[in-house]
C-alpha cells in the first residue's frame, strides 16, 4: 500500500548543487496521492472547531484550499510581501542568507477565530514562525500547523514546539 511519501519525488542538486529537492508536485498530480494527503493533513482535527485555513505561498495554497474545503471553512493566503492588494500585516523572518517577508490581509481573521496552518515543507520553520505570529497579531488561535513533509535535521519542528504549536506532518525526510 502506496503512502504519502511514495508519491514525492526528489530532485538532487537543485536549486542548488549538494540539495536533495522534495518535489511534491508528483503527489499534486496524482488524484490518489493528493486525496490521501489532504485527508491526512485534515485527519487530526477532525471534529475540532476550525474557523479558518491559512496556506503559506506557495503550495501551501494548494493544499490549504483543499483543507478548507474538506473542512467547509475560509481560507486565508500568507502571501510575499507585495502581493496582496488592499491593507495588510507584514512579518519579517531570516533566510540563510538575508530576509524576507509575508503578509496577511489586516481584515483576514477576527479576534478568536482558530485557524490551521498548512504548508507542504517545514524545514527551518521561518516562514511558519512568521505565518504563526501574523494569525496571532489579527487576534486568531493557532490549533496546528500541518505539513505533508519534515525535514527534521533543520530543527522546524523544535522551532514550532518551542512556541506551543502543535506540529502535524505526514512524512519525513532525514538529511538536507
Amino acid at each position: 500500500m502506496k503512502t504519502v511519501k511514495d508519491y514525492i519525488r526528489t530532485i538532487v542538486d537543485f536549486p542548488h548543487e549538494g540539495i536533495l529537492f522534495r518535489d511534491v508536485t508528483t503527489l499534486f498530480s496524482d488524484p490518489r496521492g493528493f486525496r490521501m494527503a489532504v485527508d491526512q493533513l485534515l485527519a487530526p482535527y477532525a471534529g475540532s472547531r476550525i474557523d479558518k485555513v491559512a496556506g503559506l505561498e506557495a503550495r501551501g495554497f494548494i493544499l490549504g484550499g483543499a483543507v478548507a474545503h474538506q473542512l467547509s471553512t475560509g481560507f486565508v493566503p500568507i502571501r510575499k510581501k507585495g502581493k496582496l492588494p488592499g491593507a495588510v500585516i507584514s512579518e519579517a523572518y531570516q533566510l540563510e542568507y538575508g530576509e524576507a517577508v509575508v503578509e496577511v490581509h489586516d481584515d483576514a481573521l477576527m479576534a478568536g477565530e482558530r485557524v490551521l496552518l498548512v504548508d507542504d515543507l517545514l524545514a527551518t520553520g521561518g516562514t511558519a514562525e512568521a505565518g504563526i505570529k501574523l494569525i496571532e497579531r489579527l487576534g486568531g488561535v493557532v490549533v496546528g500547523c500541518a505539513f505533508v513533509i519534515d525535514l527534521p535535521d533543520l530543527g522546524g519542528r523544535r522551532r514550532l514546539e518551542a512556541m506551543g504549536m502543535e506540529v502535524h506532518a505526514l512524512c519525513a525526510f532525514e538529511g538536507l
